[in-house]
């Protein structure tokens, strides 16, 4: 049995390639279950996000051309098409990959904790689907086991790496509770969507989202439990806003100073936090000079950013002492299993020998043969079956000059030198 994963990501793969090989959640079960039909593979499952692709199998042997032959006609695409954009993984590479991959370790965000979910629902899928055995199933809880080790023991995650998180950290830090604030986020794109959803994760009281299409605003809004408007609607809704993050692709400001004064003064002069994510800006730099008003730029955020991708960095090398370290622990687990049918079978040998001299003592008792008589016999005639084979074993060993083996013996049975 040989663990084998292959995959794409977007390291090694440009989106055009990538999309082709995704496996949507309602595809995924069908598509493990065909992947089962391969006589080689015994156990398989399927991580799909929109930065990679990976297939995990336990095989027969390493031969990865019939996983591209199966990801080929699945989805009906030439193998040279897609080919030289794979990498492999077997056995021992295959252990270290999926602990970086949960860990955040190759992700294009150093650490980014969204991976580990993501590979908790491909296992579960997996799960459901039937297509997971002990083995596989073993790896993946040594995944979580690691990737959680190197969260709790390392700071990889501690600190934000993308300028809508790190806008959401620092209006903690100018607000005693976000429960307490409205926020009117500016736009409909991943920026905004992602500032919308670590501020609802830190309990906003409201959200209000403003775009130029409407529909986009709604839709993005509804996920939240927030309220959209148009961008004309803004000045009636401004001074409703503790928070304003604004991402947009506009080539002229949205927000002026004198917008900005208007909303302070109804505000009675409460503090404004404002957050300017686009390039060129949203928010006219005069606002600055406002009394009532933090403003910060993208520009703000990045060195905060910058500072903590090199705290990651650092966080990473430590991390992967810790996969190193798990790895071994897991490979240990596998090998134990090699022993397992003979410890079953020792065990089975000797409750068979115990059993048949229990019978033997119950049968003296019911002979009238005193009890501990029965005991004496019973202990007796158990110690005899248990120790001769072994006994006959190491004395063969002995005549054949099998030191080796006398000397496993007296490790395996912890045996101490008689004085």
């Amino acid at each position: 049995m040989t663990f084998l994963a292959v995959g794409i990501n977007y390291n090694t793969a440009p989106v055009s390639v990538r999309e082709r090989l995704s496996f949507p959640a309602n595809i995924l079960e069908n598509s493990l279950k065909e992947l089962l039909r391969i006589k080689e593979i015994r156990e398989a499952a399927i991580l799909s996000t929109c930065n990679r692709t990976e297939l995990y199998c336990t095989a027969t042997d390493a031969n990865t051309q019939t996983l591209i032959d199966w990801v080929a006609n699945t989805k009906q695409i030439n193998p040279e098409d897609f080919a030289p954009y794979l990498y492999f993984h077997t056995d021992k590479s295959v252990c270290r990959h999926i602990f970086r991959v949960a860990c955040g370790l190759d992700s294009m965000v150093l650490g980014e904790p969204q991976i580990l979910g993501q590979m908790k629902t491909a296992y579960q899928a997996a799960y459901d689907a039937g297509a997971l055995g002990k083995n596989l199933g073993t790896l993946f809880q040594h995944t979580f086991t690691a990737a959680k080790k190197v969260r709790t023991d390392t700071a990889i995650g501690s600190s934000p790496v993308s300028v809508a998180f790190a806008a959401v950290q620092l209006a903690q830090q100018i607000f005693d509770k976000l429960s307490e604030q409205t926020a009117l986020l500016i736009g409909a794109g991943e920026t905004i969507e992602l500032a919308a959803r670590h501020l609802s994760q830190q309990g906003i009281k409201r959200i209000i989202i403003a775009n130029r299409t409407f529909d986009k605003a709604h839709s993005l809004a509804t996920q939240f439990n927030g309220y959209a408007i148009s961008l004309s609607e803004i000045p009636t809704h401004l001074a409703e806003a503790d928070i304003v993050i604004s991402s947009t692709a506009s080539q002229l400001p949205i927000l002026g100073k004198g917008r900005v004064e208007s909303a302070l003064k109804i505000r009675k002069h409460k503090p404004m936090f404002m957050v300017d994510l686009a390039v060129p800006r949203d928010i006219e730099a005069e606002v600055e000079q406002l009394r009532d008003v933090y403003l910060y730029t993208v520009d703000d955020l990045q060195n905060t950013i910058d500072q903590n991708m090199n705290s990651r960095r650092l966080a990473a090398e430590q991390a992967e002492e810790i996969i190193d370290t798990q790895v071994d622990y897991f490979f240990a687990w596998l090998r134990a299993q090699g022993a397992q049918t003979t410890i079953m079978d020792y065990r089975a040998q000797a409750e068979q020998s115990r059993d048949e001299a229990l019978q033997k003592a119950l049968l003296l008792l019911k002979n009238g043969i005193p009890a501990e008589e029965a005991l004496n016999r019973l202990a007796h005639t158990l110690t005899n079956k248990l120790i001769h084979t072994p006994s006959t074993q190491i004395r063969a060993a002995a005549e054949n000059e099998r030191h080796d083996l006398i000397n496993a013996a007296r490790e395996i049975f912890k045996l101490t030198k008689s004085s």
